[in-house]
């Protein structure tokens, strides 16, 4: 079991929030380390955009290439010219939450949502959360990221951000 390969898949989908169909995909030259950028190619609805290439990916993905060299995609198939199948993807997805002993239901597009949610949670904005996951719709991107109460609780009343006491006088 190639698990050096599957950590990278993995690490890929939820740092740049990739659809399962969109990594297993990838060509190295949808790599820009230079501006920190992935670029996807006709992904849903036929459209390009670009998603966030992290650090820590980045690092996984040169170690990972270092070793598996592979000539069109970066996570090759069984044969040379095709790349590793939805399937096999959705598998070491299992084989991980297995190991780590996860009991809920978890899917490859659960740690898109995830993407989505902790970008939210951090302060990034929904507009930018849209572009970067590729929606045509701000609705859509709503509804992806349910709004957590740990975010409710950082939010500060506009009332407390007056100086109320300077008008009392």
């Amino acid at each position: 079991m190639h698990t050096f390969k599957h950590n990278a898949i993995l690490m890929l989908v939820y740092s740049a929030g990739l659809r399962v169909g969109e990594v297993i995909r990838l060509k190295p030259e949808d790599i820009d380390s230079k501006r920190m950028l992935i670029y996807i190619k006709s992904s849903k609805g036929k459209k390009d955009r670009y998603t966030l290439l992290s650090n820590t990916a980045l690092a996984v993905l040169r170690e990972y290439w270092r070793q598996y060299k592979s000539a069109k995609y970066i996570f090759q198939g069984a044969k040379a010219d095709r790349h590793i199948s939805i399937r096999t993807v959705q598998k070491v997805l299992e084989h991980a939450c297995e190991k780590a002993n996860i009991k809920k239901d978890v899917s490859v597009h659960t740690l898109r949502h995830s993407f989505a949610t902790h970008l939210l949670e951090g302060g990034t904005d929904l507009r930018y959360i849209q572009e970067l996951l590729g929606h045509a719709h701000s609705k859509t991107t709503e509804m992806y990221t349910h709004v957590s109460t740990k975010s409710l609780g950082k939010i500060m009343s506009p009332l407390d951000t007056l100086n109320l006491k300077e008008r009392s006088d």
